[in-house]
């Protein structure tokens, strides 16, 4: 499959690409439209902060190619904040998203370090993963429904999510060592 990351000024590009390169897929790196819109697949990473991110996003249309390519069920694969902004609404910037999964994202709660940097389990039907996480706000979907994946770190909260051809993830598979490849090579054979 040939993927388009989605280069929003917000996320670990190089090794998100690296990583989508090991599980198979033919990368590109971009923030134009024209040439995100020739490929197969659409991935949106990200770090930082949710307004930001929106920001960004509304700069050259980028936000409306990402609502499109949802809504077209095109293949699209969001880690961390390009799972984020998929909802309604983010707390930590009061901003909203792209309303594409109803839901908010907030901030994580509970007496445990924040942000919540390393590895953790997700359990996944009646398995568990360990994968690796640096955030500290998560989405919390109105349809529990969506959620493949759940992990506990204060609270339990929702860690990966499936909604018609939208693969989405709090974690970073690109972090995640084999795991992470495992998971990529399954979004990107699919």
């Amino acid at each position: 499959m040939k993927v388009a990351v989605m280069d929003h000024s917000m996320g670990n590009l190089r090794s998100v690409a690296k990583a989508l390169e090991a599980a198979g897929a033919s990368v590109v790196v971009s923030a134009d439209p024209n040439e995100i819109s020739r490929c197969e697949g659409l991935c949106v990473p990200g770090q930082g902060i949710f307004g930001r991110c929106m920001t960004a996003l509304g700069k050259d249309g980028l936000g409306e190619l990402v609502s499109g390519w949802v809504e077209a069920e095109r293949p699209y694969l969001g880690i961390c904040l390009g799972m984020q902004i998929l909802f309604d609404y983010g707390g930590e910037s009061e901003v909203a998203g792209l309303g594409l999964l109803g839901g908010e994202v907030t901030r994580l709660e509970g007496e445990v370090p924040i942000p919540h940097i390393g590895w953790n389990e997700v359990e996944a039907d009646s398995s568990s993963i360990y994968y690796y996480f640096d955030h500290s706000f998560v989405p919390r979907p109105t349809n529990e429904g969506v959620v493949t994946g759940w992990c506990e770190h204060g609270e339990r909260f929702a860690a990966s999510i499936s909604s018609g051809s939208v693969t989405a993830t709090q974690f970073h598979p690109e972090k995640s060592g084999d795991d992470g490849i495992e998971l990529l090579k399954g979004w990107v054979g699919g």
